[in-house]
């Protein structure tokens, strides 16, 4: 059974046809990569399933119809994201922003975290662990403290992807987490991804342009244009498709 199946997914702005039908089932553990050309839809389809945009047809998590639910609902249920500017906040500390990112876990009430109660002051506890294991994880250790707005923008980038991570979801949507990045920072950004498949067994979704590092590292491609489905399978049958090659570098050299 998919993880996560969206079926004829369709978005419209007025006039504007953003999403025409599209359609994609996630396995558990894949890592699966949702890539084309600049406005193809991509982040589209990523704000419909975590509840930002509200398109037509039917999208499902596990057991659960995602349709109609609110973002923070779809958060609790085990869907994490990244965004591809960030969206930290500056004036936090990398831990503190890693712990707003396990907002979907706490369940005290307001009255006891008021009076400090002991069952306050033990998940906090809890939850400050769960997010240093994360900080081990992606190597952030050495930046718990250091405010987000004084770090470089490798380092943010993978702060976001270390928030989103802490929040221990069963599925994490990826959106452009390299763009921006070194050539190191990409290596560990691989490694890292290479690491939740392997150790943790998430699925993933992973909207990426960098065509290498899909072809390395993705169980299959799904290639979105003009918000349309154009190819899906696995990257050394997708990326030689004439279709896909056209889309990406123009009619001429597609074989």
């Amino acid at each position: 059974m998919a993880d996560l199946a969206v079926e004829n997914l369709a978005l419209r702005f007025g006039g504007l046809t953003v999403l025409d039908g599209v359609s994609l089932s996630v396995e558990p553990g894949e890592l699966y990569a949702l890539i084309g050309p600049n406005g193809a839809g991509k982040t589209s389809v990523f704000n419909c399933i975590s509840g930002l945009y509200r398109g037509e047809g039917r999208i499902r998590f596990r057991d659960r119809d995602l349709n109609g639910l609110a973002p923070h609902v779809i958060a609790r249920l085990g869907i994490s994201r990244t965004f591809q500017h960030g969206e930290l906040f500056g004036g936090m500390s990398v831990l503190d922003n890693l712990l707003v990112g396990r907002h979907a876990r706490m369940e005290t009430r307001p009255w006891a975290e008021a009076l400090f109660t002991r069952g306050v002051r033990r998940a906090e506890v809890e939850h400050r662990e769960a997010a240093e294991r994360v900080l081990d994880f992606v190597e952030l250790q050495r930046y718990r403290h250091t405010p987000v707005s004084g770090l470089p923008f490798g380092i943010q980038k993978l702060v976001g992807f270390a928030r989103a991570l802490a929040m221990e979801p069963a599925l994490l949507l990826l959106d452009e987490p390299s763009a921006g990045l070194s050539r190191d920072e990409r290596e560990d950004l691989a490694r890292f991804i290479l690491r939740i498949k392997h150790e943790l067994g998430l699925a993933m979704i992973w909207i990426e342009h960098d065509m290498q590092m899909v072809a390395d590292l993705a169980d299959r491609l799904h290639v979105l244009d003009y918000g349309r489905s154009l190819a899906v399978g696995v990257p050394e049958t997708v990326l030689e498709d004439p279709k896909v090659i056209a889309a990406y570098l123009g009619a001429q050299h597609a074989r």
